[in-house]
């Protein structure tokens, strides 16, 4: 991929930007070729998601992550918040390697793309943004078993309709990085495409969005409290499906299993994304805030504390993250929780199942994964777990992707063995999954990237909701424990969604 390193600043005039439009489409030499022109550019100070709400449109792909930094160490990441609206060139599978066709596609918009403005600042230069399903195939043919009961029952179904994988590179990206805030522009020229009419759209939207007032969204919205919950699987169907997967791992069938609750919640006016999102990013600073969409009305939104992998300048990071606990309401029950998950016995083992998951599969990469022998505690407003960062050098020639497709779905999500824990996700679970639990992320055109894994988290649609939550089972659960657990989980979602 061609780079412009030096700054070149186009937005001096729309004369500028038409010209420079004009004579990259002079270089293309057959009717069929096409370039992707991706301009970076510093702008003053602006909130990525005060831009998302400004500019996107309901029908549009579009991404948003923020993470706050939190700690000192290394392993923490920096504070970022990053808006993708909507696309330039998209491409979703259906079928076959998912994870192998996202890399392809990549590569080949690389291929024709032109880099240029100010290449050297953090998030300039095109990236990807990605969204898989949990199952490569949407093969639950149970989506529509729901248990509510009254005439409700088929207005509040929700189908989603995510493909198995999305990846899109942005005509936008805003991102505050640090004390650094950049803007990117992606667009794609053709030998017909009409660059005066390019220009213009170009010119206008980037009037807007360096007009955008840089006040924070930063008031909490209180959730409405004539809100209506229905549970999709109900609270004794889901002990009952602990109690059963139990007998599975008593009789060595399996190790462990994650299974998921979801409630569907119905609201008098539709959902407001923007809102709950500054909710969740306030009330859960610790957490990735997510934002994801189908382009079809379909919003998926979570706060997960869960980072599947990173990486930044061939270092990788990623979590294991199982074992959870309740905070405490004074700090010397909150103290005691705490001790007593780092010298649980059950949880330790979950924990164990996912760290040594992790390591086989870096191992079998050929990777050298590193860790601490003791894990540490991942303390959020109303939960903590069990934690393990694992690092590992990479080679550049592996791809993030190669190595996510290795490591999705985790044990933190699946199960002990994972073939035998999918195929009882499948018989236990009453819903789809669909994004649930699934890797969510972006990839730079240097191969750096960062993917969350979809976890406390909701499926929006107009005024209905899906929420979902999940528990891992192993031997020595209780399905009351359990189901408090996803309760307590649910209550993420369920007090920042307005």
């Amino acid at each position: 991929m061609p780079v412009i390193p030096t700054p070149v600043n186009l937005f001096q005039t729309y004369q500028d930007l038409h010209q420079f439009l004009l004579n990259c489409q002079q270089t293309l030499t057959d009717k069929m070729q096409t370039k992707i022109i991706s301009i970076s550019l510093e702008i003053l100070p602006v909130d990525p998601l005060t831009v998302l709400q400004q500019i996107c449109e309901p029908d549009q792909l579009h991404f948003y992550l923020e993470k706050q930094a939190i700690g000192d160490t290394n392993i923490h990441r920096n504070s970022l918040a990053i808006a993708a609206i909507d696309s330039a060139t998209h491409f979703t599978a259906t079928s076959g390697n998912r994870f192998a066709q996202a890399q392809y596609f990549i590569k080949s918009c690389l291929e024709s793309t032109i880099s240029l403005g100010t290449t050297h600042l953090p998030f300039s230069g095109p990236h990807f943004f990605c969204s898989f399903t949990f199952f490569e195939k949407d093969s639950q043919a149970n989506t529509n078993s729901f248990r509510a009961n009254g005439n409700h029952q088929q207005k509040l179904s929700i189908n989603p309709h995510f493909p198995p994988a999305t990846i899109f590179l942005p005509r936008w990206q805003i991102t505050q990085k640090n004390n650094h805030h950049i803007l990117v522009i992606n667009t794609v020229i053709s030998a017909t495409i009409n660059i005066e009419n390019i220009s213009q759209k170009i010119w206008h939207k980037f009037q807007k969005i360096t007009q955008i007032n840089h006040t924070l969204l930063s008031n909490l919205t209180k959730p409405d409290k004539n809100q209506r919950k229905i549970n999709v699987n109900h609270l004794q169907t889901f002990k009952q499906s602990v109690a059963s997967a139990l007998d599975l791992i008593n009789s060595k069938s399996l190790r462990k299993i994650v299974l998921a609750h979801a409630i569907d919640i119905y609201s008098q006016t539709p959902f407001n994304l923007i809102n709950s999102l500054n909710n969740l990013r306030f009330i859960y600073p610790d957490c990735y805030v997510f934002s994801t969409n189908n382009g079809n009305g379909q919003n998926f939104i979570g706060a997960s504390p869960e980072r599947l992998i990173s990486i930044h300048n061939n270092q990788l990071v990623t979590d294991a993250l199982a074992g959870s606990a309740p905070r405490g309401k004074t700090p010397s029950k909150d103290a005691k929780l705490a001790n007593s998950l780092l010298c649980s016995e059950k949880d330790l083992r979950e924990h164990q199942f996912v760290i040594d998951f992790i390591v086989k599969r870096l191992h079998d990469l050929g990777l050298k994964p590193s860790y601490s022998s003791q894990p540490h505690l991942l303390q959020l407003s109303n939960i903590q777990h069990l934690w393990t960062p694992i690092t590992a050098e990479i080679s550049q020639n592996i791809h993030l992707l190669e190595i996510l497709a290795e490591l999705h779905p985790t044990p933190a999500v699946a199960g002990v063995p994972r073939d035998m824990a999918q195929q009882q996700i499948h018989n236990f679970e009453t819903f789809d999954r669909s994004v649930y639990a699934a890797p969510i992320g972006w990839i730079d055109y240097l191969g750096n990237g960062e993917f969350a894994v979809g976890i406390r988290s909701a499926l929006i649609d107009g005024d209905r909701a899906r929420l979902y939550a999940g528990a891992g089972i192993v031997a020595g659960s209780e399905p009351d424990k359990e189901l408090a657990e996803v309760q307590l989980k649910l209550q993420t979602l369920l007090k920042a969604l307005v």
